[in-house]
């Protein structure tokens, strides 16, 4: 196991043998990392944390550390990050609280870029990046493909939809639309599909075209969000895309961002 003499682990702690633990690394009591997972340097792990296979952990980040949320008390909660993630410089990352399920997770395949900070009980998918700076409050649910630009702030308990991007300097208050381009420009509101993203992942063209007449319904027809339903509903196509984008809108407690 190549642990680093200068680093400080937990006897409490389980570690692949392949795990490669660098200098002045400090893991916890609980934490359990997995095969091939690279700790770079001066990265601080709090358990109970598990971490998946083929990680890489730039230096300076911590991991797994005590909620900022006030209402936190001590209780036990837990922080999971699956495989094949990139965690850059000074990433923090929360673990859950009571009030949010007591988890805080990060799926497969996602970079999240320097300074990146992801608040308690948020659940973030796989395929997902989070750029240089974005600041995740507690209780997001960021969904897969999700591509969130440098410097935007997530307000607590809203979601990113699924293959969605969301522009630099954006203040997401309300739910961002699957498939969506959301950005900031002078204010929040979506300026379409995704179209370049979706492409590049092969969703056919007929079903990019679908949802751009949906967004265009929903944000450029003049019409209040249940109105805009059941035009899309009558009159595009459907396809398994659009129906997720329904489902999305129909579950929202917050709201979608519509501009």
């Amino acid at each position: 196991m190549p642990v680093h003499p200068t680093a400080i682990v937990d006897p409490g702690a389980k570690l692949d043998p392949t795990a490669e633990i660098g200098p002045f690394c400090v893991l916890g009591a609980e934490v359990e990392i997995g095969a091939r997972t690279r700790l770079m340097a001066h990265i601080f792990v709090e358990g109970p944390t598990t971490i998946g296979e083929d990680n890489v952990f730039f230096p300076y980040s911590s991991v797994g550390v005590a909620s900022q949320d006030l209402k936190y008390k001590g209780e036990r909660a837990v922080t999971t990050i699956g495989s094949r993630n990139h965690i850059r410089e000074f990433v923090t990352i929360h673990r859950g609280t009571e009030g949010g399920g007591l988890v805080t997770s990060i799926g497969d395949d996602c970079l999240l870029m320097t300074y990146a900070h992801v608040a308690h009980d948020c659940r973030i998918g796989n395929h997902v990046i989070l750029g240089n700076s974005v600041g995740l409050a507690g209780h997001v649910t960021v969904e897969d493909w999700a591509d969130v630009s440098p410097f935007s702030g997530v307000h607590q308990f809203c979601r990113i939809g699924r293959h969605s991007f969301v522009g630099p300097y954006s203040v997401i208050k309300q739910d961002v639309m699957p498939y969506s381009l959301t950005s900031y420009q002078p204010e929040v509101q979506v300026y379409g599909a995704n179209s370049i993203g979706l492409s590049r992942r092969g969703v056919e063209k007929s079903s990019i075209e679908a949802l751009q007449t949906a967004l265009r319904l929903l944000t450029r027809a003049g019409l209040n969000t249940s109105q805009a339903v059941e035009r899309i509903r009558t009159e595009v196509p459907p396809c398994a895309e659009v129906d997720t984008l329904l489902e999305f809108i129909a579950t929202s407690e917050r709201g979608v961002v519509k501009g």
